[in-house]
C-alpha cells in the first residue's frame, strides 16, 4: 500500500465523507437498494478505492459506462452486480457473462445481435431494458411509439441467450424546479410506470429503477427497487436548485507554493499580460495549471486559498502554474499548501463550475491523471493512487 507521494499537485479524497454521503443516500432511498455510479473513474475520484469503500459500506450495485470500466472493478475485487449503462459490442457477450456483468439493452436490433452472440458463445447475458421516456438518447422510444416500444421490449424477454432481469430510464431535468421541467419529469415517471406495468404483466422483473441523483433528491418516493446515486455520492448537489441536505465534499484539489514575489503597481502577470497590479501585493506561484484540470477560463476569476484565507487568481492560468494574490496571507512562503478547489474559502467545485459556465460533473472528471489521488481516513493518508507510477 502506497502512502507517500510528491506534494506537487494532488487531489485529496476524503473517504469518511464518501461513507457519510452514502449513509445519507441509503437512508433517503430506503428500502430501495443503492447502485453506486462509479463511471469515469468514479467521477475523477479513482474507481478502485471509491468502489471498495462503497462496497464495504453497503452498495448493492455498481454502474459504469463501458466493459473496460466494469472489468476494472472486477480486477479491483468488486463482487457486487455491475450494470453497464451504455453500449457493449455484441461480440463481447462471452466476456459479459464470464464477468457476471449486466448489460443495458436499449433497442430490439441491439438485443437480437447480443442474443445471437450469446448463443454462439454458449452463454447467457443478463440485461436491464433501457426505456427512453424523454431523455432522447439510447432506449426504447416509449414517448414516441408506446405500443411499438412495449412490443419490442416484450420480444427482448423472449430472446435466447438473454436473461432480462430489470428495467430503467433516466431523468434529464429532475435537477430543475421550473414548472415546465417538473411537469416533464412527472410525465416521464408516469410513462415509465405504464411501460413497467405492461412488462410485469408478462412476468416479474427483479430490479426496476428510474432515479438518478436528481431524481432521488427531488422524488425519493419514486425510488423503486433501486436508485442510481452518482454525483451526490461525491458530495456535490445535482444543481443549485435541487440540493441534497447534509452532503460533505469528497475531493479537494491542492498544490504547493513554488515561489513568492512582491509585486509593485504596474507589474504584469502571466501570458497576455491580462493582469497588471494596481497596488503592492504578495504573489504566490503554485504548481498547478489547466493540464492538471484547473479550468483556464477561471483566469482572473477563480479563488484559491492559502493558510485558510482567500487567494484570487492573478492573470491567466498556465498549463502547469498559476499565480495567486496571497496578500491576505503575507506570511506565505515556498512549500506552503494551497487549496485550489473544493474547500472554503477556495471555490467549491459548484462555485467554480458556475464561474466557468459549466457543471460540477465536468470539473470533477477533468482532474488529470498526472494528479495523484490521496485517500484519507480520519484525516490520515491511507493510500495514494499515482497513475504515472503504474505505467
Amino acid at each position: 500500500m502506497k502512502t507517500a507521494f510528491d506534494a506537487h499537485c494532488w487531489a485529496e479524497i476524503d473517504l469518511d465523507a464518501l461513507v457519510h454521503n452514502f449513509h445519507l443516500i441509503r437512508e433517503k432511498a430506503s428500502p430501495a437498494a443503492v447502485c453506486a455510479v462509479v463511471k469515469a473513474d468514479a467521477y475523477g475520484h479513482g474507481d478502485r478505492m471509491a468502489a471498495r469503500t462503497l462496497a464495504e459500506t453497503g452498495a448493492a450495485w455498481f454502474a459504469v459506462s463501458s466493459l473496460a470500466e466494469a472489468r476494472h472493478l472486477r480486477r479491483s475485487g468488486i463482487k457486487q452486480p455491475i450494470l453497464i449503462l451504455g453500449m457493449t459490442r455484441p461480440e463481447c457477450a462471452g466476456a459479459l457473462a464470464a464477468e457476471g456483468i449486466t448489460q443495458a439493452v436499449y433497442s430490439l436490433e441491439y438485443a437480437r445481435a447480443l442474443s445471437q452472440a450469446a448463443e454462439a458463445a454458449g452463454v447467457t447475458v443478463e440485461g436491464h431494458l433501457k426505456i427512453d421516456t424523454g431523455m432522447g438518447r439510447i432506449g426504447f422510444g416509449a414517448c414516441r411509439d408506446f405500443e411499438g416500444a412495449v412490443s419490442g421490449l416484450l420480444e427482448c424477454r423472449r430472446l435466447r441467450g438473454l436473461s432480462i432481469t430489470g428495467a430503467f430510464q433516466h431523468f434529464p431535468v429532475a435537477d430543475s424546479l421550473s414548472e415546465e421541467d417538473r411537469r416533464y419529469t412527472e410525465k416521464q415517471y408516469a410513462l415509465f410506470r405504464r411501460v413497467v406495468e405492461r412488462l410485469e404483466a408478462a412476468g416479474p422483473l427483479r430490479t426496476v429503477h428510474c432515479s438518478n441523483s436528481a431524481g432521488l433528491t427531488a422524488h425519493p418516493e419514486w425510488s423503486g427497487d433501486m436508485v442510481r446515486a452518482g454525483v451526490i455520492l461525491y458530495g456535490q448537489d445535482p444543481s443549485a436548485e435541487v440540493a441534497f441536505p447534509g452532503l460533505r465534499p469528497v475531493m479537494a484539489l491542492k498544490t504547493v507554493v513554488s515561489q513568492v514575489k512582491d509585486l509593485a503597481p504596474g507589474d504584469c502577470v502571466g501570458y497576455g499580460r491580462t493582469y497588471t497590479a494596481d497596488r503592492p501585493l504578495r504573489a504566490a506561484t503554485v504548481c498547478c495549471g489547466y493540464a492538471d484540470g484547473y479550468p483556464r477560463c477561471l483566469s482572473n476569476l477563480g479563488t484559491a486559498s492559502i493558510h485558510g484565507r482567500p487567494a484570487p487568481i492573478l492573470g491567466r492560468v498556465s498549463m502547469d502554474q498559476i499565480v495567486l494574490d496571497a496578500s491576505q496571507a503575507p506570511e506565505v512562503s515556498a512549500g506552503d499548501e494551497a487549496v485550489l478547489l473544493g474547500a472554503a474559502p477556495a471555490d467549491g467545485f459548484a462555485q467554480a463550475a458556475e464561474k466557468a459556465g459549466t457543471i460540477t460533473y465536468e470539473l470533477l472528471c477533468a482532474v488529470a491523471r498526472r494528479v495523484p489521488r490521496v485517500y484519507l481516513r480520519g484525516g490520515e493518508v491511507v493510500e495514494v493512487l499515482d497513475y504515472l507510477d503504474k505505467e
